[in-house]
């Protein structure tokens, strides 16, 4: 056997949570992202959806893209720099500036790729980059790109990331780099002390905004917004997976910052253009947020309502402040213990261990829609309640 096929075949963690029947990933589903879906013909409600307000199966959004599929076809058939640069794109664009409160933006294939692209643009062998050590994982890997000094400091800890300032040289370049809402524990960063920091030490401010767009801020403009600091956030990263109901990633700037990006990020000019059908959704989800406010009103409404159920049943929810709702459970086999006993009970919860959070601090991802309702969130604390139950008895078999 080849070395890499050996290596590969000695990987048998997933195998073994499989024999014990804890497998607790790549569910398929066999409806869209709601409240409620179908896993192998059963009822379940989605309590792990990134889909904040609700909007993915919206009939205004499925006539948005189908529209935009009978007139562009299936794809871009091209990075946008060359030849897969539809007016879609350009118009996509200017209203995410808008959105954002930037003087423009530019449009990458995923996410995560906004992330890996722009990062390793930003800066050069001098210069630096200082991140939390709980960023999201895009970050970490453009970090990784990037030939700058990357610096860590410890999570939303403004003191530590002051002492990390003071290694750098104001006269280069230097980028605090923060997501805004932190996808696994559900806290925000604080970035009016991040801002003020990067002001006494002439640094500038990006901002991962995938969790804070629909979700934070006036019309859910994000976390920039939330805190009156659109201004002083140089970059703003987001994405439409989440609040935006699509695929895609953007980046949103000033015209300078965005006309670098888009001859310079490899992320984005070696990548095809988002499909049609996916930016004619994200135009349509905008459109929707300005004149359905109420929906972020409903969020915040479930997410308090969520968070009292949780606490009156002595749930360990952390500090969160958003509708990413942790609940600690600790070492990997009672999370998925949770996660498969609430799923065979019929609800859908995402678990969370090692190396994205803490070693045994493992959590549930009880994340809030705007279209929940008060019945399903207290059927499924309900639910959890029972799982713990059962769990604390030792009636489960954990895996050693």
């Amino acid at each position: 056997m080849k070395p890499l096929q050996k290596r590969m075949s000695e990987y048998n963690i997933p195998q073994l949570f499989m024999a014990k029947g804890m497998y607790p990933y790549y569910h398929s589903l066999e409806t869209g992202q709601d409240t409620v879906v179908y896993i192998k013909g059963k009822k379940v409600l989605m309590f792990g959806s990134n889909s904040y307000l609700g909007l993915t199966n919206h009939p205004k959004l499925k006539e948005a893209a189908a529209k935009a599929l009978i007139k562009y076809g299936t794809g871009a058939s091209g990075s946008r720099l060359m030849n897969g640069n539809l007016d879609l794109h350009d118009e996509l664009e200017i209203k995410l500036a808008e959105y954002t409160g930037k003087q423009t933006a530019t449009v990458f294939s995923t996410g995560f790729q906004a992330n890996v692209g722009t990062i390793p643009a930003l800066v050069g062998r001098n210069d630096y980059l200082i991140i939390d050590e709980k960023s999201h994982a895009s970050i970490i890997e453009g970090s990784r790109l990037a030939f700058a000094k990357t610096l860590k400091y410890k999570h939303n800890d403004t003191e530590a990331l002051e002492k990390a300032l003071t290694k750098t040289d104001r006269n280069k370049i230097t980028v605090i780099i923060s997501d805004g809402v932190f996808s696994m524990e559900g806290d925000v960063a604080p970035l009016d002390k991040i801002v003020e920091l990067a002001d006494k030490y002439n640094a500038s401010v990006m901002l991962d905004d995938a969790h804070g767009l629909g979700v934070m801020g006036i019309n859910g403009a994000g976390t920039a917004s939330h805190f009156n600091l659109t201004d002083k956030t140089d970059i703003i990263m987001g994405t439409f997976s989440k609040s935006l109901a699509s695929l895609g990633g953007f980046i949103a700037s000033d015209f300078n910052t965005i006309n670098y990006l888009k001859h310079s990020a490899r992320a984005l000019i070696f990548s095809a253009g988002i499909p049609p059908a996916s930016a004619a959704t994200v135009l349509e989800a905008l459109k929707i947020i300005k004149s359905e406010p109420q929906r972020i009103d409903a969020l915040w409404e479930n997410t308090n309502y969520a968070k009292k159920c949780l606490k009156q049943e002595n749930f360990n929810i952390g500090n969160s402040t958003t509708p990413i709702i942790p609940i600690f459970t600790g070492e990997d086999s009672k999370t998925f213990s949770y996660a498969s006993m609430l799923l065979n009970k019929g609800v859908y919860v995402n678990p969370v261990v090692h190396p994205a959070v803490e070693k045994n601090n493992g959590i549930l991802r009880f994340s809030l829609m705007a279209t929940h309702t008060k019945k399903q969130i207290a059927t499924a604390v309900e639910k959890l309640v029972e799982c713990r139950s059962l769990i604390e008895k030792n009636k489960v078999a954990q895996f050693a």
